[in-house]
């Protein structure tokens, strides 16, 4: 018997099963999008046709960019090569991987640019084409939160290697506009992710340039600049700052102990390298020595300074922190050295200056180094110089200084909110743009309907 010849479907019938019936749509948009599924609207991981030796691009994971970026590199190479095993697209195509975390991450790219206009890549990409749709529409669509969050869900395969499903990009529904509402939201949304990139890069000169900010406050702090009003106002002269080096105003160098320790939660606890923080001391980290140190002179007391003199890294040497007043007994290990202010210098002023730039530059000119590590003893702390003030000034010094630092910390706090909120930001914008609530829609454009009717005349 004759195996029957399938029916052809009529324009009307090809609509009807591409549309979405209404009880189905994930949300309400407006009058004149409608709701299609990808398999109807996009011709997905078609292939190319060309010469073998047409030069052609080669695009690998590596080389497109995550987030919203939209950047991706190339090498050229023959037609044959670029594409033997190899996922293939045209300018015009939308790509995307489906790997996890490059999915989740958004690594993505509108395909343009390429050598005669095609190439081929990883093979773990998926490719949209439809010419009859905004690029950039599909290409924001597949960076949504909704597409993402749908697709991880449906990842399989084994951790590292975890794949989305293509029944769900297949079957994914998609608002559909009017193309001349693609081409407002595409704009819409460049526009307003123009602003956010310009406030993510105002906020990021704010944290990348924190550092250089406090190591200027220092350095006026003790240059004299900082204080210059309040000498004014006491009458006191600049000429009375005295040059003075570091071993004549401390009582004394003295190395830590070097008996062992670990973390069990008994015995004396010894403060090390990890719990030198910026001038304060950290005790998120202890470690107890496991027999009790009979060598009192291995305690440290409130306002002592302890100083990092040993580390594999060079900008650690030196660091020191501020003892405050304890509720119990500690000792400190051998990587460190302990100096006691005398009472010409204040504990926190000293504090402050040896974490200056003014003092590092002058620890990594005697810092020593050898099979890696770098050292730094108490004879040369002790050479260290600096220009010391009154009593009086020195506590003007050190409420100005904590003062101007918390002002930074402050503008460094909120400009991390910023540049965290950004993403958040960008996401809402997203999800309104594919909701038609941008505030753009003419409700007078053409039906997408008949923008539908026509992909799916040119798809059959």
């Amino acid at each position: 018997m004759a195996k029957a010849m399938k029916k052809e479907l009529t324009p009307e019938e090809k609509l009807e099963a591409a549309l979405v019936p209404v009880e189905e749509w994930p949300y309400k948009v407006p009058k004149n999008w409608c709701w299609t599924r990808m398999s109807y609207l996009y011709a997905i991981n078609p292939r190319n046709e060309a010469d073998d030796q047409t030069d052609a691009a080669f695009v690998p994971m590596e080389k497109i960019s995550a987030g919203y970026s939209n950047d991706f590199e190339y090498e050229v190479q023959p037609w044959q090569k670029a594409k033997r095993g190899h996922t293939q697209f045209a300018d015009g195509d939308v790509a995307f991987a489906k790997i996890s975390p490059c999915f989740e991450n958004r690594k993505s790219m509108i395909v343009k640019g390429l050598p005669n206009g095609i190439g081929g890549g990883t093979t773990e990409l998926i490719i949209l084409r439809q010419p009859m749709v905004e690029q950039k529409y599909t290409y924001w669509l597949v960076s949504t939160d909704k597409f993402i969050r749908g697709g991880c869900n449906t990842y399989s395969g084994t951790v590292g290697q975890q794949r989305i499903s293509m029944d769900y990009v297949r079957n994914y529904m998609v608002p559909l506009p009017p193309l001349s509402e693609q081409h407002r939201i595409i704009e819409s949304i460049e526009s307003l992710f123009a602003k956010l990139d310009e406030a993510k890069e105002a906020a990021q000169a704010v944290v990348d340039g924190f550092e250089d900010r406090k190591a200027a406050i220092l350095h006026k702090a003790f240059t004299g600049e900082l204080t210059a009003e309040w000498r004014l106002k006491n009458n006191v002269s600049f000429k009375l700052w005295q040059e003075v080096f570091l071993k004549d105003i401390v009582k004394g160098f003295k190395y830590g102990s070097s008996e062992k320790s670990d973390y069990n939660n008994e015995g004396l606890p010894v403060l090390r390298i990890p719990n030198i923080g910026e001038g304060k001391i950290d005790f998120s980290d202890m470690k107890y020595f496991s027999e009790p140190e009979t060598d009192s002179s291995y305690y440290v007391h409130e306002n002592d300074i302890l100083i990092i003199r040993s580390n594999g890294s060079r900008d650690l040497v030196g660091k020191c922190a501020l003892v405050p007043r304890l509720d119990r007994e500690y000792a400190y290990a051998s990587f460190l050295i302990k100096v006691l202010p005398s009472t010409s210098v204040k504990p926190e002023f000293l504090v402050m200056y040896l974490n200056s730039i003014d003092a590092r530059r002058q620890m990594f000119a005697k810092a020593k180094s050898s099979a890696g590590i770098h050292n730094i003893n108490s004879k040369e702390l002790g050479a260290i110089s600096l220009l010391l003030p009154s009593i009086d000034e020195q506590e003007a010094v050190v409420k100005t200084v904590l003062k101007l630092i918390d002002s930074e910390i402050q503008s460094l706090e909120i400009a991390e909110q910023v540049i965290d909120q950004i993403d958040t930001m960008k996401k809402s914008i997203l999800a309104r743009a594919f909701r038609g609530e941008l505030g753009t829609n003419d409700p007078n454009d053409e039906p997408a309907m008949e923008l539908l009717k026509r992909v799916l005349d040119k798809k059959n």
